[in-house]
């Protein structure tokens, strides 16, 4: 083979290799781990973090680690790796010092997700290789690798390409452009099927052996990389998801950044956008995909989302306060039931729209049969004392058979609004247990004052079983864990359970959750999901946001976390609970510039944020015309003199446009600007009229029957024959609007 792409051998030879820790990926986890802590060049793989590698299982898929050597970095270097995996593989082929026609990995993507799923790849492309022949299993396996949020249609194929050169071409930017140029057959779209993959390859071998017969894949890579630097970059067509950018203010935004501001002038679409990138979000796909998609069925599944409790929508204004976004005390109207006493107020403390938001964030979605947890959208979390506390025949039979039991067996089997207390108490409880339990609900077993040897769900209504001789009122609960002795005093606001036989504990869902997790985390197999979830705050710089924020200035920090390595909580102040931000919420914010500049927002939450501006985007309105009237480039116009007049924090955004997309006619026109576009340029020049004219061309116009705005100076007919200086006045001509020629200087 040509010394060129003597690689290929060497690859080839360690995906052999590779292919024997099918069945030992907890070995191929350790050795790597040791590799990497003797070899600086390898330091990326962070193996010292337990938030990057717990969610992998402590396992490393064939690709990343075919990556230690194809990220950008010089063939020095990459010679290095390559020696360093011959040896800890036992590779025979000599590593090589020339890597001609590799795409590489972008630096601050060095890892494919999806560990299981790129394994199944992995073999099943060995396989193909071995019988030169695609099979069923194969092209199901490159679907469901793509599919794994992180990965994308280049990074998928580059893998493939390493470990059979031969058999796979790679889709990266440079490579797509050449092969559809250079032998006219058509490229998969970012959304590729396996089919569609396997089609590509048969069609570019087949123009390959008809216009430069002996070719390979890997020179067609090299050829497509030639034009650029002996080490490129990757530009693997869409933004890889722990990336952003920005084009001419249209913004590829990637999942991973856990806050964000949409931010821009009124009318740029923020809200619209919001609704996108949270869809996005929460179907882990990369927004360029849902912008491809009509926004009336994008909208339709937000809905969804907000009804299943994944999205949350509220609005800052000038008195939101910290007590109704984290927490606060609220008074309630209490009185004792049976009694005529007055009704007395009381204060409880109340959950806030984040923090509510947040403590069910946790919460799985299951999908297939007995796989559902069985856990509410908006569970509580329940204390249940079985025959009180320790060892007992009723909390054994509880735990055996899948149910709770609870006393108060004199008042019978009906329990009504007329059921007197006053003799043996248990309203509250029984109010509890018959009205607010509800089923998904989820049940906490008290053992001692401090512990809990049971987690489960409530999964049946209330019942009466005689055939008990004591605690015969039951409900039904599906035990996950049994067996435990975990202490929740920090979980519970540092407070120690009572005797009470059943109320809410100060315990989140997604710290529940997170005891399940560590105790039994079986039950969140690849069938039980933690979704994505996303907080929308729509105009947040209106509000006092260091106030409403508190000490969630620090918690949301990505690497501050629950679940990540610095993972922090603070105890809030009315309830004493311990809180953190989930791993899995996202923040998105909009915010008007015109209302407030972004210079204005307090620099510690800034830079927590990614900001994204949102900019008027005239292409929108391409082609369409009212009367011959070029909207487009109308708005432009509008655009470029208000930004000489004032700023371009002020400018007008598309939307106010767009009902002429629809309806491009002189009265929708009219409308707009004289409801719309006018009372807006009176808010930004504070009435100053001349240079409202100026923005509106009226100092071009010949005459006053097409100025939307009239000088006047005459008051005669005001006031009559006075001896003053009349000062200009000016008025709206609403005549104007109407008049197509009004709108030629636009």
């Amino acid at each position: 083979m040509d010394n060129e792409y003597q690689w290929v051998d060497f690859y080839e030879a360690l995906a052999n290799r590779l292919l024997e820790y099918n069945d030992k990926r907890g070995e191929l986890f350790d050795l790597m781990k040791k590799v990497a802590s003797e070899q600086p060049l390898m330091k990326y793989l962070h193996f010292e973090r337990e938030d990057w590698w717990e969610p992998r299982q402590y396992q490393i898929d064939p690709f990343s680690v075919m990556g230690v050597m194809n990220r950008g970095t010089t063939d020095v270097n990459r010679t290095v790796l390559a020696k360093v995996l011959a040896k800890t593989f036992d590779v025979m082929v000599p590593a090589p010092t020339e890597f001609k026609g590799i795409p590489i990995l972008e630096n601050r993507k060095s890892f494919f997700a999806g560990v299981d799923e790129i394994w199944d790849l992995f073999n099943h492309a060995m396989k193909s290789a071995e019988t030169n022949q695609f099979s069923p299993e194969f092209k199901a396996a490159f679907e469901k690798a793509i599919a794994v949020s992180g990965n994308d249609l280049a990074y998928i194929t580059t893998g493939l390409f390493w470990i059979r050169p031969n058999l796979f071409m790679p889709l990266d930017k440079n490579s797509r452009s050449y092969v559809a140029s250079q032998y006219g057959i058509t490229v998969p779209g970012f959304v590729c099927s396996g089919d569609e993959y396997v089609k590509f390859l048969s069609d570019l071998r087949r123009e390959i052996d008809l216009q430069s017969p002996g070719v390979s894949f890997q020179e067609v890579s090299h050829t497509a990389w030639d034009e650029r630097s002996a080490n490129p970059q990757p530009d693997p067509g869409p933004e890889p998801p722990d990336k952003q950018s920005t084009d001419h203010g249209k913004t590829i935004h990637n999942n991973a950044a856990k806050n964000l501001i949409l931010y821009g002038t009124p009318g740029t679409g923020k809200t619209y956008s919001s609704i996108q990138h949270a869809v996005a979000i929460v179907e882990k796909k990369l927004i360029s995909e849902i912008r491809n998609e009509d926004y009336a069925a994008v909208f339709s599944r937000y809905l969804k989302y907000k009804d299943d409790g994944l999205i949350a929508f509220t609005t800052f204004h000038q008195s939101f306060s910290y007590e109704e976004f984290i927490e606060g005390i609220r008074p309630v109207v209490f009185s004792e039931e049976n009694t005529e006493s007055t009704p007395e107020i009381e204060y409880e403390v109340h959950d806030g729209v984040f923090k509510s938001f947040c403590d069910k964030a946790g919460t799985p979605i299951g999908s297939g049969k007995n796989v559902d947890l069985g856990i509410g959208k908006s569970p509580t979390v329940w204390k249940v004392s079985l025959e009180g506390t320790g060892d007992n025949p009723t909390r054994t039979e509880c735990l055996a058979n899948g149910h709770i039991r609870i006393g108060w067996d004199n008042y019978g089997e009906s329990i009504t609004d007329a059921t007197d207390y006053s003799k043996d108490g248990g309203s509250t409880v029984l109010n509890a247990f018959y009205n607010r339990m509800q089923i998904g609900d989820i049940i906490m077993s008290c053992y001692s004052s401090k512990t809990i040897d049971a987690i489960g769900v409530v999964t049946g209504e209330p019942e009466w079983h005689e055939e008990y001789q004591h605690y015969k009122r039951l409900r039904k609960v599906k035990w996950l864990v049994k067996d435990i002795n975990e202490d929740i005093v920090d979980l519970n606001a540092g407070k120690t359970m009572t005797l009470s036989t059943v109320y809410k504990l100060s315990v989140t869902v997604s710290d529940a959750l997170q005891i399940l997790r560590r105790l039994k985390p079986t039950l969140f197999n690849q069938n039980v999901k933690i979704p994505n979830r996303v907080f929308i705050i729509d105009e947040i710089n209106r509000g006092n946001i260091s106030k409403i924020f508190g000490e969630l200035i620090t918690l949301i920090e990505p690497s501050k976390r629950i679940n990540a390595k610095e993972q922090l909580r603070a105890i809030l102040p009315y309830s004493g609970q311990s809180f953190g931000v989930p791993d899995n919420v996202y923040i998105i914010g909009t915010m008007n510039s015109a209302d407030r500049s972004i210079a204005m927002i307090d620099t510690a939450l800034r830079r927590r944020f990614s900001f994204i501006e949102m900019q008027p985007d005239s292409t929108i309105l391409k082609d369409v015309l009212v009367d011959g009237i070029d909207i487009a480039s109308m708005l432009d116009t509008l655009n470029k003199r208000i930004t000489v007049l004032l700023d371009r924090e002020h400018t007008i955004g598309h939307s106010y446009l767009l009902p002429l997309k629809n309806e491009p006619t002189i009265e929708i026109l009219a409308e707009i600007f004289e409801n719309k576009i006018v009372p807006l340029l009176q808010e930004y020049f504070y009435d100053d009229y001349e240079k409202i004219q100026l923005v509106l061309g009226d100092n071009q116009k010949p005459d006053d029957s097409t100025r939307f705005i009239i000088k006047k100076t005459d008051a005669l007919k005001l006031f009559g024959d006075a001896d003053v200086n009349f000062p200009d006045y000016y008025e709206i001509n609403s005549e104007a609007f109407m008049r197509i020629d009004a709108y030629a200087f636009l």
